[in-house]
């Protein structure tokens, strides 16, 4: 029997000796793409020079698909991070093929020909072959072109997998790849991108239906906030104005098409299902041919059955404005979690220390429309014995040294509104349990006291790999599938494209006189930030102190960073690098002033630097260990 390589290997000789390709040895669709190609006139010893389109036409379809795009990035950094090792590049390109955005390794980028793997370029079986964007947008479902099924040599080194997304009409809208050297090729990767791919058919799904009612069902109820679970968008006299995918499968054929009535593929009464859920969050629904389901209308707030004459359009959530989100993939970030918020979806937001995890947290809470508080908790600064105790509250006496009347929590203290778990990978696995209970009822059992339910938004964040501490037993994965509903990463800063936006919102922030010039801009750009963002507003503070004036230009950045890494290494010569260097040292120097002012207390000085208490302990650490060494 032909091994895999061999069976290529054959079917090259047989297209380079008789030019066509044997259909025993290839798959069907790659025998047909290869046929297309020839018929094309093709030759694979000639391929033809790589199609770019010319820079203003790419900015002006970028523009045209921001929607999709927004959706797409959003996606397209999630997966990079899902996707173990190097040598991966995630790209999304049109429905004709024109490559928008890319995020690659830079071994991948060695590896693979990049020169024409940029965005825009067409990628057409008629500009490229068989390849994985090309054919899957010719074939409108999900391929995977692996090294020698390539129609040119030239791309024999990639493995291409390849989804299509469509738009609610059933149109193309775009082509999402993941792509990689054959070596790198792992086997989960299909099922991702596919994941992908229908997360963002459903963001355009929802977007496009925000004025109607959107109903979610599955047979399982654990399955209703997944990607599984059915959509449908009905108007405010039960007519089904569309279906997504997962729902047609659902239905089996029942008429669930646009125009029809809810009547026509459910016995339950439209008016009773949107009366019951005004009342409930979930309610039963069964279908024409007896079928059971679990449905939610998601947007139960803001649609309403009294709005008189037309299809009441939905008002666009209230965005928390202090969330810079000038980068599209940060926008799409930010819209998603907006949307999520609304919904009471578990967000759980990934990202480095400084990203803004908790300002994209506030966000999801001003989003929301809640009326009750936002209750931030630092589960890395909690004590093991007494998180359980802060968190769900306990009774008089329930344990040495109860106060009295005992303490409601913090769960009971984010009724109605919103709790954000910080540092989530640091709590005990303990707790976990307990956690994931809670999640089951949103029922709350305070130490010593009575169970009482709780209305609340559950936002967690962390900067720990948790996949990493759940293969070593530190968390629990059956927490995680619960927490991230919706799961959004951060980038770091030195990777966002708004980094002269963050800076101007903060210096107007700190001071709304002042103002910085391009120039200042941009050497601050060139600097590393591995504190992100609040470092980035610590360095701010300082300047603003040091400039006497209304506007910062690059001289006064250069001696403001200079003169605070001499201040840090005294009697040796430091210049611009010795000043990117030691802006670590610049950060801890303020937080551990703030600290002495305040009499040595953690959360005053974490609430006057507006950092969390972690950020404190890291600077104390960094300074215990500078004792140890000898070097203060």
């Amino acid at each position: 029997m032909l091994t895999a390589g061999r069976r290529m290997d054959n079917a090259w000789m047989t297209l380079e000796q008789r030019g066509a390709p044997p259909a025993e040895l290839l798959s069907a669709d790659i025998y047909d793409s290869w046929m297309r190609c020839i018929s094309l006139g093709l030759d694979t010893l000639r391929p033809p020079a790589p199609e770019f389109v010319s820079p203003a036409t790419l900015r002006q379809e970028q523009q045209r698909c921001s929607l999709i795009r927004g959706l797409a990035l959003a996606e397209m950094h999630t997966l990079h991070q899902q996707i173990a090792g190097s040598n991966f590049m995630i790209a999304f390109a049109n429905a004709d093929g024109l490559l928008l955005d890319i995020i690659s390794d830079s071994s991948f980028s060695d590896a693979s020909n990049a020169a024409s793997i940029r965005p825009g370029t067409v990628w057409t079986e008629a500009n490229c072959g068989t390849n994985g964007l090309g054919t899957a947008a010719y074939l409108k479902r999900a391929i995977v072109v692996h090294g020698g099924e390539h129609f040119f040599a030239r791309y024999n080194n990639l493995t291409c997998i390849a989804a299509p997304i469509f738009a609610p009409d059933g149109e193309l809208a775009g082509i999402l790849d993941a792509s990689s050297d054959c070596m790198s090729r792992q086997a989960h990767t299909q099922a991702l991108v596919a994941m992908a791919a229908t997360q963002i058919e459903n963001g355009l799904f929802r977007e496009h239906h925000r004025g109607d009612m959107l109903i979610a069902f599955h047979n399982r109820g654990e399955y209703l906030q997944t990607l599984s679970a059915g959509l449908l968008a009905v108007d405010n006299e039960g007519r089904i104005r569309a279906a997504n995918r997962a729902a047609s499968i659902l239905l089996h054929g029942l008429p669930a098409s646009p125009g029809r009535r809810f009547a026509d593929v459910f016995r339950t009464k439209f008016s009773a299902f949107v009366d019951e859920g005004r009342r409930k969050e979930r309610q039963r629904l069964e279908d024409e041919v007896g079928s059971q389901f679990v449905a939610t209308i998601e947007n139960a707030r803001q649609f309403s059955m009294m709005q008189a004459i037309s299809r009441p359009r939905l008002p666009t959530p209230k965005v928390a404005t202090q969330f810079v989100s000038a980068d599209p993939a940060i926008a799409a970030v930010v819209q998603r979690v907006g949307v999520a918020a609304v919904r009471k979806m578990p967000i759980l937001i990934r990202g480095e220390t400084g990203t803004g995890k908790e300002q994209l947290a506030r966000h999801a809470h001003v989003a929301s429309g809640r009326t009750g508080a936002f209750v931030p908790v630092n589960c890395a600064a909690l004590p093991d014995s007494l998180i359980e105790a802060e968190l769900f509250g306990y009774a008089e006496g329930a344990f040495t040294g109860a106060k009295k009347g005992g303490a409601a929590g913090l769960f009971k203290e984010a009724d109605g509104g919103t709790l954000f778990l910080d540092e989530i990978g640091d709590m005990p696995v303990t707790l976990q349990a307990v956690l994931l209970r809670f999640l089951d009822d949103w029922t709350v059992r305070p130490v010593g006291g009575t169970k009482r339910q709780v209305d609340v938004l559950l936002v967690s964040a962390t900067n720990a790999n948790l996949d990493d501490s759940i293969a070593r037993g530190r968390f629990r994965s059956d927490l995680l599938f619960r927490l991230n509903t919706l799961e959004v990463t951060l980038p770091p800063l030195r990777e966002r494209s708004d980094f002269s936006e963050i800076a101007r919102h903060l210096i107007h922030k700190i001071d709304p006189l002042m103002d910085l010039t391009g120039g200042a801009i941009d050497r601050l750009a060139e600097l590393d930030w591995g504190g992100n963002i609040r470092e980035l507003r610590n360095v701010l503070s300082r300047l603003s102190l040091a400039e006497p004036g209304d506007l910062i230009d690059e001289a006064s950045v250069e001696s403001v960073l200079t003169h605070s890494a001499a201040e840090r290494l005294p009697g040796k010569a430091v210049g611009a690098g010795g000043a990117k260097a030691n802006l670590h040292e610049l950060q801890r120097s303020h937080v551990l002033s703030a600290y002495a002012e305040t009499g040595n207390n953690i959360s005053k000085t974490a609430r006057r630097l507006g950092v969390s208490r972690n950020t404190i302990y890291r600077a104390l650490r960094g300074k215990q260990d500078q004792h140890d060494r000898g070097e203060e």
